[in-house]
């Protein structure tokens, strides 16, 4: 299993989302989040002092079977992509195991 973690732009959010349940995603975690990256966020000049003000984010957090991991990171890259600086990143990293708590299915069988 893989857990894949997009972040996004908010404005996508509907368009990614039509895309992973079209590409078979049983499930997802979306959280606000505020970063910055390449662009450097939004710069403030005040009193001679430039700050850096973190962009809003979302982040998507999804746990799927390894076979289903290049649809899904497919259907976040099309769906998200604008083209310009901004659109975001996908990070993947393997997990171990996971367990549903309502009826202690474990693995693969828990994020389906």
């Amino acid at each position: 299993m893989v857990k894949i973690e997009a972040v996004i732009k908010p404005h996508k959010l509907d368009a990614v989302k039509e895309a992973l349940v079209k590409a078979g995603v049983a499930g997802m975690t979306v959280s606000e989040v505020r970063g910055f990256g390449k662009q450097k966020g939004h710069e403030d000049v005040a009193a001679d002092t430039l700050t850096i003000e973190f962009l809003p984010k979302l982040k998507i957090e999804i746990v799927c079977p390894d076979e289903q991991k290049d649809r899904t990171l497919d259907a976040i890259a099309r769906a998200a992509k604008t083209g310009k600086i901004g659109d975001g990143k996908i990070f993947v990293s393997p997990i171990l195991d996971a367990l549903r708590i309502r009826t202690n299915d474990k693995g693969e069988s828990a994020v389906r």
